[in-house]
């Protein structure tokens, strides 16, 4: 084993339980709005403490990792992706965190029908299934998976477009629910985002393991 093995082990593991602790942290956001259950709201900032620490932590190590070693070609790749990952994976968590003070806030859940019209809980999914297929693609440093992620962001995006107009008509007439429809509009602004987060960090995974650099280019 190299001197750098060690160290470029020691990150990558930490990442793994970053994304670990910020899949469980959307997980738990989206049965606590799909049930209307704010003990789990409340779990999830609490988990937003673990999240925040761990970057820390994943910072720390990488910063050293680079000041120790001068790492150069893949290892250097690999930890410029690291801290840009990393950053990526602590705002999903801020946003799972944001999505569960909204359900706190509220006194009943929120609208059947307009959750229904406003596909959310389908993007929330799909959000999720993004986030676990963006881990695969990080373990196993598979870009193919990495690039599934642009088309799937596609969808959110799509969903994200539709939404205003879809609960505007939905809500046509009824005031009452007009607080709703607000904050459905506000939780699919926040899961479009993280789709964002997403295609982010699958750009970081083939710009590690290809040495190309996807920022400002449109996927084919």
């Amino acid at each position: 084993m190299s001197q750098i093995d060690n160290p470029v082990h020691n990150i990558k593991s930490a990442l793994d339980q970053m994304f670990d602790l910020v899949t469980m942290q959307l997980t738990k956001s989206k049965d606590a709005l799909a049930g209307f259950d704010k003990d789990l709201a409340r779990e999830v900032i609490q988990i937003e403490k673990r999240v925040n620490g761990q970057e820390l932590q994943i910072d720390r190590v990488a910063e050293n990792f680079i000041a120790l070693y001068s790492p150069v070609a893949i290892d250097l790749r690999f930890v410029l992706a690291a801290l840009k990952i990393n950053n990526n994976l602590e705002r999903i968590g801020d946003i799972a965190e944001g999505i569960s003070k909204y359900i706190n806030e509220t006194n009943s859940p929120l609208d059947a029908t307009l959750m229904e019209e406003s596909n959310v809980m389908p993007m929330y999914e799909a959000a999720l299934r993004m986030l676990k297929e963006v881990h695969e693609a990080y373990e196993k440093e598979d870009t193919s998976i990495a690039r599934k992620i642009f088309k799937s962001d596609d969808y959110l995006d799509h969903i994200n477009a539709e939404a205003i107009t879809n609960l505007t008509h939905a809500a046509n007439g009824d005031a009452s629910k007009l607080s709703d429809a607000l904050y459905i509009i506000s939780i699919i602004r926040k899961l479009e985002r993280i789709g964002d987060q997403l295609k982010n960090i699958a750009e970081e995974i083939i710009f590690y393991i290809e040495a190309k650099v996807l920022k400002h280019v449109k996927p084919k």
